[in-house]
Order: structure tokens, then C-alpha cells, then sequence
């Protein structure tokens, strides 16, 4: 018989910033690479090291030591060390599918200048795996992968083939016992091979051939007596056959025939914790994943690279936002299951991405506003689905339109009220108010400076600023600021009088016309097809209706009926004694959920837009006590509630606003199905997923069927649009004839708790990470506020999804342009679109199929290239292209 081979594989996993910021793991880091270099080229029996899969280690290493780079080019070239694919080993869950695609690329990109990226998929330590990982991998010319955790119980060998939904499928290495099963291997022939032994005692039955000995774990250091070891325990035996290699030479020999298959997500706790709590640690993290997403992905992305010149593109800007995108992605950081100064630092990060987002955003606005023929208001589009939508606009005089919505007053420019006579200042406090102007001529979103006249005799200045509507940008407010500048610093005792000419404008709400995907239309108040009408009724209750839909408050409860399917928007507090990484229920829990008292008030009553907040006052136990495993005290807490409801929509807008007074808590909202569900469709990477009522699981982790989603979720005919509220759970599972029936989704809206690690918890016993308090988990005292939409029976998802979390942006035309009133950049139909930017002068548009039809994607008389991720020629396309069902594609297409 001949020996067993066992094929070990150095390595380190680093996590680049968990349970110690991200400095401190750095300094440990360079140390680490620091003698790995040293050891690498000093003894040739140390033959192979694995850097993680992941470049940004080779990022923060070199920052520290640039002169490394050309020792580490050397070892990469000679096959001694592996680095990429990946940029960093990211979490699939709630990181974007568009952020695995770029996450995929600059790994790819960076590892290009060692000689390239590893050519595995490797995943050793994500929470889960998304259903559609295999088409990427694939699709960056990936044909395997390594996985640990979420493999299910019916996988019973340490391969087997994984399938994505459209049907793209790589080898799978399965990492049976995790990615340390070879780790801290002992300085001692003798000792290696019982250890050696022991695994295969362990795992022996899914071999299909050898051994994959992955000798590393997290933050390790490489063992510098592992060639000699691993010879002397050659020349002991001939049992098993010890070789340190690579990854990619392991998997090059490994087994393809007999292999189980499996299709879809990987999510199963039936061997490794998969860790399902992490969706709802830290709302605040994953609400702000959510608005870099819409405002980086779906906002400044396709206005730069479809109304900005080609020239133009601003790429330095958005590499630097995707990099913080990409690098907060990784799994202890977007989970936000780390200490307090990490989480500041991933949510600083994020604010920096988005600010850029937005900035990149308005410059293209600006430009597609001052191109424009006609003057006046104009609403635009960023997104593929045309739609109509709400904006506030200002127009002239005090009346209302017709099919106008008028808003409450505004005080005048700078709150001076219009029609007050010259202000009578000296020159110090003018110098003062001139220093706080904007630089630019525009004041607010709806005033912009029209002209500054200033005259000057011996009793002193006069200036009169004239404001108006209409943007202007022929006035240089930076000239006549030095202007004025200049005549103060001449008479510094001179008297100044200041006069706003400021008319008369008023703020309204229209509802658009339909705009283009892609595309702008003009603004202009019309009559409405289906007007809100808000009732408040003799019984307390208050009611919305825009013809379309219903929406009824309860004054008993505060609750919300929709189209008669009442009971929605009822809070459900329960004690929560997990950690950052599950949920646990107290041994004796507490649940509230009903109010003390509900106070209701009308907002706004039409026509355009009903708005009505509910008051609801509650009284939640203040922590769970750690002795007795109880919820104890008292903490009153008044939760808002707003909702919206606009003409024509055929959905409610939920805003829930609160304090959090408690600790050790999970608040969820429960949303009653119209029909009872043996399952739900929620959005996740390029697809939606259906998923039961059940999750696998052990002894060692409950298999809690809570589940994460990106931007929706739908079941038993309700569908639940939401902004960083990741988590969701299908509850009041009934059983009958047809099997389990769900009748309600349960919303989690925030998750409290101190801990980042925990022992003893009831539904996971033993740690999962350090034994760490958390203060910045239980986030008492931070004002929350949730936003979530609900419909009945959406036929469009995807659609509603941009509509709820993707405005209209609205822009004021100059005019005097080219370009016409009404008009689109790029037309994309038959798909779903992921990104539009621009690559080297051209367009490139991923899109990707839902569906389980064949779809024909139709880029109007455009023609250009499919091309995969890495930006590799596969097809010609002229117009359309087929795309299969589930299936991903990105077509670059040339021209402006």
C-alpha cells in the first residue's frame, strides 16, 4: 500500500484588525514577514509560505518596509511564496456582490507585480458562502476553491463539486476540521507523525486521496524547523509521505472523480459555527455598508461615467473610496465582532467613502445640469429602472400649483425674512460674514446668488445681493469677496449697509413624470392620477389612501394595516445574552411587546405626500443580570414611528427613531404575511435565494434560522425593501397538511450586547473569540433610526429597491446647453445592473439574470465586448446578447 500523502501548507491567517486595531496587528505583521523573509531565503527545505490569499497584507507590510518589495517579487517569482487572489478575505453576506467583484480585481491587480495571483479561490474563513461564489471564481478564471465553514452535513468528503445557480461549478477543498488542522506542528519527527496520525484518525473518512496539512492559523508565525522535521519524519516511516508545498500544487493532483456536488449557498452549522449573528451586530455598521453602496455603487459610479467626458472619469478618487469599501469588507471588520476602536475606524472609513461618492456624484450632476438647452428644474435618474419619484422643487410667487404639494415656510436666506430693509453693520462684523459665505454662488438647494451690486460714498458702502432660482454660475463670488475685501480694508471705519433682495419662492413636493434609466427629465407640477388622502377618523385611527393602497394605523397598539393586512410594524423586545457573533436567549427572558401608550399625530395630509408619526411609549428591562441569567430593571424608552405613503405609490415608507435606553436586548419589528410561507426569495450576491424555515445546525451552534439579506426580502407575498437592516427570520411557524407555514417576518432592528466573545451561551456553548467586553456593542444612548418599506404583492423588487433607497436626484438647469430636456445616457434592458464605469476610455456594464429564464439583454444600438473579470475578451455584442438564467456578464462597450 502505498503511503498516504500529506501536503503542508505554511501559512498565517491575519485578521487585519479584530480584538487589537488594525497598528497594533501591523507591527506584529511586519515582524512576522520580517523573519519569513529571512527564513524563505535562508533554508530551501522551507520550501513554500501562503500569505493568507489576501494582498492587502503585502499592502500594510510594504507600507512599513518599501525596500522588502523587491525580496518579496523574488520569492513570489521562484515559487516559494503565494499571494492573491483576493485584496482581502471579506465576508459574502453583507459585503456587495459588486465589492467581491472589485475585492477580486485589485487583489488580481496588485498580486500582478509579484508575478501574479495564486490561481485558487481561497475562502477559508468566511461566515458562509453565497450561492453565486462559484460563478465568480469561474469567471475570473478560478477553477477551485477552499472552504471551511458552512459546508453541509450531506458533503462527506474533503472535496466535492460547487455549483452556482447559473451552473458554473469549481472543485471545492474541503477543510474538513478548519484552515489550523496542521498548526503549531512540533519541533519533533516523532511527535509530528503521531499528530499526523491522530487527523488521519480524525478525518480519514472524507479522504479521497491525501491529506491537505494547513500549518498556520491566525497570526501565527512560520515554524523555522519545519523542512527538517518534515524530513526526519520521512526517513521514520513510510505510512505517510510529508511534503511542504503549495496550495495551488496540492489541488493541481487532487482528486476529480466520485466527488459529491452541491448547489448553491453554503450556510450549514453542521460541522463549524457559521456565525449567523454577525447581520445585526452593530446596525449602524451595516447601515452604513448600505448608504456607500447606493451612494458609491447605484449613484456616483454611473453619473461620472455617463455624464462626465470620458476624460474626465475621476479614477484616483473612487480607487481610493472602493479601497476603504474593500478593506472594511473583511469579515471581523463589516461584522463589526471586534473592539470598539475598530469598529470607529471601519465606520470612519465608510464616512470617507462616501463623501467622496457624493462628491464625485454632484460634480457629474453639475456638469449634466449646465448642459442642459432648457432652464429649470430637472429630475435625474441614476439608475437602470425608469420611474417616476418625489422632489421638492421651489416655485416662484406664493400660491400652490395645481398637483403640488405646499411645505411649511422657510425663514429668508441666511433666516433674515424677505421684505426687511438694509442691514446696518460695521466693517469688522462684514469681514466676519464674509468669511463664513460658501465659495460657490449656490446657498441652498433651492437659492442661488443672481447678482452683487455694491456702491460706495462718503457715508459708506451699500451692498445689495440679489437672490433667486435659477442657478448661476457666471458669478465669481471668490472675485467679488476680494472686492469687498479690498474697499473694507481701505475704510476699516466706514459704515455698511446690506441689502438682500430675496423674492418670493415657495417650496412644494410634485410628483414626476416617468424618467428615463439612466436618463433626466424636467420638472413641473401636474395634476396627480392617485392624490393621497390622509383621514383621521372618529375611532382614533388615522388613515392614508392614494387609491393604489391603504395604510390604517391602530390607536390600540400603534401598528399599521396595508391593503387590510394588519398587525404590521408591532415591536418585540427580548433579551439577548449571546455575543457579537450569535444570538442567545436569557435563561428567563422578558418580552414586551405591546406599549404603554400610543399617541398619533398627521405630519402632512396630501396631496403628494402623507406622512403620520406614531408615539409609542414602552418599558424594557434594563440588562440581563450575569448571575442569574435574568432580565432585570427598568428603562421607559418613546419609539417614533413615521409613515409615508405618496401619491401613486404602491408602498409604505417606515422610519422607526428611538434612544436606546437598554442593554443585552434584540428589538425586532413583525410584519404579518399575506399568505402563510414555507420559505423566503431574499436578495443576495448578483441573485435571490430562496431559503426554508430551517437552518442546520449541532450542539455546538443552534441552528438559528435568522438570515441575512442585502436589500430585500420577500415571503408569502409581503416583500420588505430596508437600509442596513440586514437580518431577517420567518416566525409563527405553524405546522399543517402541506408542511411548516410561516405567518410573519421578523425585522431585526437592533441587537444588543457586551461581549465579543461569550462561554455558556444556550445556543453556542464554547467561545468563538476572545472573552473581550464590548462596551460600543450595547449601544445605549445612541439615537437609532431604522428605514424599511413594505409592499404587497411587488411584482419588481429590484425596482422597488432603487426607488426606496435610490432617490431621484433633482438638479437646476441654467440652460443655454445642448443637451435636450429629456433624454437618456445608456439604455440596459433584459437584466438586472450591477456597475456602470468607465475602464480604460470605455464603458463597462456588469449585469446579471435573477431570473430562471433566459433573458436577452439589449444595450440599445451599442456594440462592444463581453469580457469576464479580468478583462478578457470572450464575445462580440452588437446591440443584445443572450444571458443565461442566474447568469453574470460584464460587456465594455467604446464610444462616449
Amino acid at each position: 500500500m502505498s503511503p498516504r500523502r500529506v501536503a503542508i501548507v505554511p501559512h498565517t491567517h491575519w485578521d487585519r484588525e479584530w480584538y487589537e486595531p488594525f497598528q497594533s496587528f501591523r507591527l506584529r505583521l511586519v515582524r512576522t514577514i520580517d523573519g519569513l523573509l529571512n527564513l524563505l531565503e535562508g533554508d530551501p527545505s522551507y520550501a513554500h509560505f501562503l500569505l493568507d490569499g489576501q494582498m492587502a497584507v503585502v499592502d500594510d507590510y510594504l507600507e512599513v518596509r518599501p525596500e522588502a518589495a523587491r525580496r518579496l517579487r523574488a520569492l513570489a517569482a521562484s515559487g516559494r511564496l503565494s499571494m492573491g487572489p483576493w485584496y482581502i478575505l471579506m465576508d459574502e453576506f453583507l459585503a456587495t456582490g459588486e465589492t467581491m467583484v472589485r475585492d477580486l480585481q485589485l487583489g488580481i491587480e496588485k498580486a500582478a507585480a509579484f508575478g501574479g495571483a495564486m490561481e485558487v479561490g481561497y475562502l477559508p474563513d468566511m461566515f458562509g458562502h453565497v450561492a453565486q461564489m462559484p460563478q465568480l471564481l469561474a469567471q475570473a478564471g478560478l477553477s477551485h476553491a477552499v472552504v471551511w465553514r458552512g459546508v453541509p452535513s450531506v458533503v462527506d468528503r474533503n472535496a466535492f463539486w460547487w455549483e452556482a445557480l447559473d451552473g458554473s461549478t469549481v472543485r471545492a477543498e474541503y477543510l474538513v476540521v478548519g484552515y489550523s488542522n496542521g498548526s503549531s506542528i512540533p519541533d519533533d519527527a516523532k511527535a509530528l507523525l503521531r499528530r499526523v496520525a491522530d487527523h488521519d484518525q480524525e478525518v480519514g473518512s472524507f479522504l479521497l486521496d491525501g491529506m491537505l496539512f494547513m500549518n498556520g492559523t491566525d497570526h501565527q508565525a512560520p515554524q523555522p524547523w519545519l523542512g527538517r522535521v518534515v524530513a526526519e519524519a520521512n526517513e521514520l516511516q513510510d505510512d505517510y509521505r510529508l511534503e511542504v508545498t503549495s496550495l495551488a500544487e496540492y489541488l493541481h493532483t487532487a482528486p476529480t472523480e466520485g466527488l459529491p456536488r452541491w448547489r448553491g449557498e453554503l450556510r450549514s452549522g453542521a460541522r463549524a459555527n457559521v456565525l449567523m449573528g454577525v447581520a445585526s451586530t452593530r446596525v449602524d455598521v451595516k447601515q452604513a455598508v448600505a448608504n456607500v453602496a447606493a451612494a458609491l455603487e447605484r449613484r456616483a459610479e454611473p453619473c461620472a461615467a455617463l455624464l462626465l467626458p470620458p476624460e474626465r472619469w475621476p479614477r484616483a478618487l473612487l480607487d481610493i473610496a472602493w479601497r476603504e469599501v474593500i478593506r472594511n469588507s473583511a469579515h471581523d471588520s463589516i461584522c463589526a465582532c471586534s473592539v470598539d476602536e475598530v469598529t470607529d475606524a471601519v465606520l470612519t472609513r465608510y464616512a470617507e467613502a462616501r463623501r467622496i461618492a457624493e462628491g464625485v456624484a454632484e460634480e457629474a450632476l453639475t456638469e449634466l445640469s449646465r448642459s442642459l438647452r432648457h432652464a429649470g428644474p430637472v429630475a435625474v435618474n441614476p439608475t437602470s429602472h425608469a420611474r417616476s419619484g418625489v422632489v421638492e422643487i421651489a416655485v416662484p410667487g406664493e400660491d400652490v400649483p395645481v398637483g403640488a404639494q405646499g411645505l411649511p415656510e422657510e425663514p429668508g436666506v441666511f433666516g433674515i425674512p424677505r421684505g426687511l430693509g438694509a442691514l446696518t453693520l460695521d466693517a469688522a462684523t462684514v469681514r466676519t460674514i464674509l468669511g463664513m459665505l460658501p465659495g460657490g454662488a449656490q446657498i441652498d438647494a433651492h437659492t442661488w446668488i443672481q447678482d452683487v451690486r455694491v456702491d460706495e460714498d462718503e457715508s459708506g458702502i451699500d451692498i445689495t445681493i440679489a437672490f433667486g432660482g435659477e442657478e448661476r454660475f457666471d458669478v465669481s463670488i471668490s472675485s467679488i469677496k476680494q472686492d469687498l475685501y479690498t474697499r473694507l480694508g481701505a475704510r476699516p471705519d466706514a459704515v455698511v449697509r446690506i441689502r438682500l433682495d430675496q423674492p418670493a419662492l415657495r417650496r412644494v413636493l410634485v410628483r414626476t413624470d416617468p424618467v428615463p434609466g439612466f436618463g433626466w427629465a424636467p420638472v413641473t407640477p401636474r395634476p396627480l392620477e392617485r392624490p393621497v388622502v390622509v383621514d383621521q377618523r372618529s375611532d382614533g385611527s388615522v388613515s392614508m389612501d392614494n387609491g393604489r393602497c391603504v395604510v390604517v394605523v391602530d390607536p390600540s397598539d400603534g401598528s399599521f394595516s396595508l391593503d387590510g393586512l394588519a398587525g404590521l410594524g408591532r415591536l418585540v423586545d427580548g433579551g439577548d445574552h449571546g455575543d457579537s457573533y450569535n444570538y442567545s436567549p436569557p435563561a428567563h427572558d422578558r418580552i414586551v411587546d405591546g406599549p404603554e401608550s400610543v399617541e398619533i399625530a398627521v405630519d402632512e395630509e396630501g396631496p403628494v405626500r402623507g406622512r403620520v408619526t406614531i408615539g409609542r411609549t414602552y418599558v424594557w428591562p434594563a440588562l440581563v443580570d450575569g448571575t442569574t441569567r435574568s432580565r432585570v430593571g427598568e428603562e421607559r424608552v418613546l419609539v417614533s414611528t413615521t409613515l409615508e405613503l405618496c401619491a401613486e405609490d404602491a408602498h409604505v415608507g417606515v422610519t422607526v427613531r428611538f434612544v436606546n435606553p437598554s442593554r443585552d436586548h434584540r428589538l425586532r419589528v413583525h410584519l404579518p404575511l399575506p399568505r402563510p410561507a414555507d420559505g423566503s426569495e431574499a436578495e443576495s450576491a448578483f441573485a435571490v435565494v430562496r431559503r426554508g424555515l430551517t437552518s442546520e445546525g449541532r450542539p455546538d451552534e443552534f441552528g438559528l434560522p435568522t438570515f441575512a439579506s442585502q436589500r430585500f426580502v420577500s415571503a408569502g407575498g409581503l416583500t420588505v425593501v430596508h437600509l442596513g437592516l440586514c437580518e431577517y427570520e420567518l416566525v409563527d411557524v405553524e405546522d399543517g397538511p402541506g408542511g411548516a407555514r410561516a405567518r410573519t417576518l421578523a425585522l431585526t432592528l437592533l441587537r444588543s450586547t457586551g461581549m465579543l466573545s461569550r462561554l455558556g451561551m444556550a445556543y453556542r456553548p464554547l467561545p468563538a473569540g476572545p472573552l473581550t467586553s464590548v462596551e460600543g456593542m450595547q449601544m445605549v444612548g445612541r439615537a437609532l433610526e431604522c428605514r424599511f418599506a413594505v409592499a404587497v404583492d411587488c411584482a419588481d423588487p429590484f425596482a422597488l429597491a432603487d426607488e426606496v433607497l435610490v432617490p431621484l436626484d433633482l438638479v437646476h438647469a441654467p440652460g443655454g446647453g445642448t443637451r435636450p430636456e429629456r433624454g437618456r445616457a445608456l439604455a440596459v434592458e433584459g437584466a438586472e445592473v450591477s456597475a456602470v464605469r468607465r475602464v480604460a476610455g470605455m464603458l463597462e456594464v456588469r449585469v446579471f439574470n435573477p431570473t430562471t429564464s433566459p433573458a436577452t439583454v439589449r444595450v440599445g444600438e451599442r456594440s462592444g465586448w463581453l469580457v469576464d473579470l479580468r478583462g478578457r475578451t470572450l464575445a462580440l455584442v452588437d446591440g443584445s446578447f443572450e444571458l443565461r438564467p442566474f447568469g453574470i456578464a460584464t460587456v465594455r462597450l467604446p464610444g462616449a
